[in-house]
C-alpha cells in the first residue's frame, strides 16, 4: 500500500470516466521524463515515483525521492509556472501510433492540429528565444479524462525569466534537466514507433 504524500499537490485525482489501468499505462512513461511542481512548497522534482491507487480514492500518488536532493529545485514561485494550452494525448485516440500534442477547446474538444510529439515539442523549442525557453513540466490537475475513458495531460511550463533570485547555475541546472529528460523521452517513444 503506498503512502498517501502530505503534500496534497504531489495526490492527483483520476477522473472517475478515466479507466485506471489506461491512466497508468499512459502516465508511468513519463515518471523519468518530465518534472512535476508544487506550488504549496515552491518545489521542481525531477526524480520522483509515480503509483495510481484504488485505495487512496483514484488518486495519482507521486512520490519524489528523498534521497535526491540534487534533482529537487527549491524556491521556485507558483508566478514561475504558465499553463500553455497544450496538451499531451496517446496516438490511439486519434488513430496515429505514439504521443502527439494537440490543443483541446474550453469543451474539451480536440482541436484539428495535432502533431506527433518530438517534432513539435521541438518546433516549440526551437522557436522560443533563449532567455525564455519553452520547457514543459507538470503540475496538479494536468491528468485529465478525454472522451470518456481516455487520459490525457497538460502541460505546464517554466519560465526561467522570472526566477531572478536564483544564480545562473542553477537556471541552466534546470534547463539541462528538463531538456535531458525530454530527450529520454524522444528517444522511448522512437523505439516504441520504430
Amino acid at each position: 500500500m503506498v503512502a498517501a504524500p502530505e503534500n496534497l499537490d504531489l495526490a492527483w485525482d483520476v477522473e472517475d470516466s478515466i479507466d485506471m489501468d489506461s491512466a497508468s499505462n499512459f502516465v508511468m512513461q513519463f515518471e523519468s521524463t518530465l518534472c512535476v511542481y508544487s506550488p504549496s512548497v515552491k518545489q521542481l522534482y525531477s526524480t520522483y515515483n509515480i503509483f495510481i491507487s484504488e485505495e487512496h480514492h483514484r488518486k495519482m500518488v507521486i512520490l519524489p525521492d528523498p534521497g535526491a536532493f540534487y534533482d529537487t529545485f527549491n524556491g521556485i514561485p507558483a508566478d514561475a509556472i504558465a499553463t500553455t494550452g497544450l496538451y499531451i494525448i496517446p496516438g490511439e485516440l486519434i488513430g496515429k501510433v505514439g504521443l502527439h500534442l494537440a490543443n483541446v477547446d474550453k469543451n474539451r474538444n480536440l482541436r484539428q492540429r495535432r502533431v506527433p510529439f518530438e517534432p513539435g515539442m521541438r518546433k516549440l523549442m526551437d522557436n522560443r528565444p533563449e532567455e525564455d525557453p519553452f520547457l514543459p513540466v507538470l503540475a496538479k490537475g494536468d491528468l485529465r479524462g478525454f472522451e470518456r475513458t481516455w487520459p490525457v495531460l497538460h502541460l505546464h511550463r517554466i519560465k526561467l525569466a522570472t526566477l531572478d533570485m536564483h544564480s545562473h547555475l542553477d537556471l541552466t541546472n534546470i534547463k539541462n534537466v528538463i531538456t535531458e529528460k525530454l530527450e529520454t523521452l524522444f528517444q522511448n517513444q522512437r523505439d516504441l514507433t520504430a
